[in-house]
């Protein structure tokens, strides 16, 4: 419209087209500035986007960062098992970082889980530890040191959620009901999945109850494929309309070329239902570049109830909608929405999510430091050009050289974390699988996720000492102190030095459990 026009016309129409120009000028720099510094970026953050968009956020949960440029109030709740207290986790400063050291500070000596996280919106609709359902018991709150990540060049913690863990509010405000549109999205992870029902964020039943089909609209992913075909090996983005997961109207994928993410550590998973007779599904690397979009069409056809939808308005992270919870996953961040975002809007969001730089470098390499990235050289004669990674889920030594793809230097990266079970030891992260560590079961060493055990922690805890050959370090495993971190045949245990395995050999027992901390492979 011409700025003459503009000016001759109401009041109350110049404001709402100046309102509307706004809004297309704020998405508009946002996909243009998607390369931009952290700190211009940070000036409109996904829900400030989606405001601006019209499609505001209802609910905005987040363990890692505020989702609002104006937000200064906490983002979750931790309970310590000491002595039952309970600390509310903020921000570094307004619309930036979770502060991680108030959590190890209040966490220091003993163990928390995570009981509450906070709703960013207006709404406040809260998360709390999910009450028994249809399907499943009273879920546990999750470990809330199992998944530190780098994000915005600091170092905060993700959700991990295990088999029996999960959030949920029955009693919300402004989340849609009967048909009414919304969009929703969260960053999750490809590296921390299963197939069982289900890893779920979105609307769900008020009484934690299957009541029907279309009574559901959340987001789910995982490798479960409810419906034949299922392209690839996934993870898959699918919805949870109940009753189903659905890539399509027709159930199964219509799109063969949607294998699913992979085994990326970071992913945008995004949907976005009118209710009545429309659903679409994208994902993207939330790492770097833009969404795809896998499925955009009818609602399920497969069965009555899905056109119109019968939502209920309930929110639930990390199971179903009847509490179904053998399920595992991460989550970093979500929102959901009143009405459905267009598609600019979720480019402007996706933008935002890459440039805050989920999984950087920690800033620390070569030492046995905490957050320190390394790599484990054998010291062996005949092994000293390899270095223990992981490979299908076990230990093992390899060779990794400057010509090794990227993948091969990624598994042989670690980074360096508190023991565990003892912060005056350590345990090794995955550097490409967040949340999965080194441990010892049946004396063989695996990389798995940390589901919060007391076992597992002890499992995964080692307390460095000086090489038993006398060169670099040897790592004693912390519930049996007798037995140290070897290589074997190229694979991992922890051995004795003798003794009735043929990994605990006393030959070239001091030089296989002696290990060079050098600088990492992967950047």
């Amino acid at each position: 419209m011409p700025v003459r026009a503009l000016r001759s016309c109401p009041p109350r129409i110049r404001r709402a087209v100046l309102s509307v120009l706004a809004a297309l000028a704020t998405i508009a720099a946002l996909v243009v500035g998607a390369g931009v510094p952290e700190a211009s970026a940070a000036s409109s953050l996904p829900c400030d986007v989606y405001a601006a968009a019209g499609t505001p956020c209802v609910a905005a949960h987040s363990m890692v960062r505020a989702l609002y440029s104006s937000y200064s109030g906490s983002l979750y709740r931790v309970q310590r098992a000491s002595d039952g207290a309970s600390a509310d986790i903020g921000l570094l400063a307004t619309g930036g970082y979770a502060n991680a050291a108030a959590q190890n500070s209040f966490c220091a000596g003993t163990t928390c889980i995570i009981t509450k996280i906070y709703d960013q919106s207006s709404r406040h609709n809260d998360l709390t530890v999910e009450g028994a359902g249809g399907a499943g018991a009273a879920d546990v709150g999750a470990p809330a040191d199992a998944l530190p990540v780098t994000v915005g060049g600091h170092q905060v913690y993700g959700l991990e959620i295990s088999a029996g863990m999960g959030y949920r509010d029955n009693s919300t405000s402004g989340v849609a009901t009967n048909g009414a549109a919304e969009g929703m999205y969260m960053v999750t992870s490809g590296t921390h999945v299963n197939g069982s029902c289900c890893f779920d964020y979105g609307n769900a039943e008020t009484n934690n109850k299957d009541t029907g089909n279309g009574h559901m609209d959340a987001i789910n992913f995982g490798t479960e494929c409810w419906f034949s075909p299922c392209y690839g090996s996934g993870p898959w983005v699918q919805a949870d309309l109940e009753n189903g997961l659905f890539e399509s109207n027709l159930g199964y994928s219509t799109n063969s070329s949607n294998t699913g993410t992979g085994a990326i550590p970071f992913v945008t998973a995004l949907l976005k239902n009118n209710g009545q007779d429309h659903f679409a599904l994208k994902w993207g690397n939330a790492q770097s570049g833009g969404l795809t979009t896998t499925y955009s069409g009818g609602e399920p056809s497969t069965s009555s109830g899905y056109s119109p939808m019968h939502q209920e308005g309930a929110i639930v992270l990390g199971t179903g909608g009847d509490n179904s919870n053998g399920s595992i996953g991460s989550f970093f961040e979500g929102v959901m929405t009143s009405g459905i975002p267009t598609d600019a809007a979720d480019d402007a969001v996706q933008s935002n999510i890459v440039s805050v730089g989920y999984g950087g470098a920690t800033g620390s390499a070569g030492s046995l430091g905490s957050a320190s990235e390394i790599s484990l050289k054998a010291t062996t004669s005949c092994c000293t050009a390899d270095y223990v990674r992981h490979q299908n889920n076990a230990g093992v030594l390899s060779a990794i050289t400057s010509s090794s793809s990227a993948l091969d230097k990624s598994d042989a990266t670690w980074i360096v974390r508190p023991g565990l079970a003892d912060s005056s030891c350590v345990s090794f992260e995955s550097r490409n699988y967040p949340g999965d560590y080194l441990r010892h079961y049946n004396f063989k060493i695996y990389r798995q996720p940390m589901d919060g055990t007391t076992t597992y922690r002890q499992d995964a805890t080692f307390c460095p000492t000086t090489g038993k050959s006398g060169t670099g370090t040897s790592f004693a495993s912390y519930n049996y102190p007798t037995k140290y971190l070897r290589h074997y045949n190229y694979n991992l245990y922890i051995a004795s030095d003798g003794g009735s395995n043929a990994w605990d050999s006393a030959t070239s027992w001091t030089d296989d459990v002696s290990w060079v901390v050098s600088s990492p492979w992967a950047p």
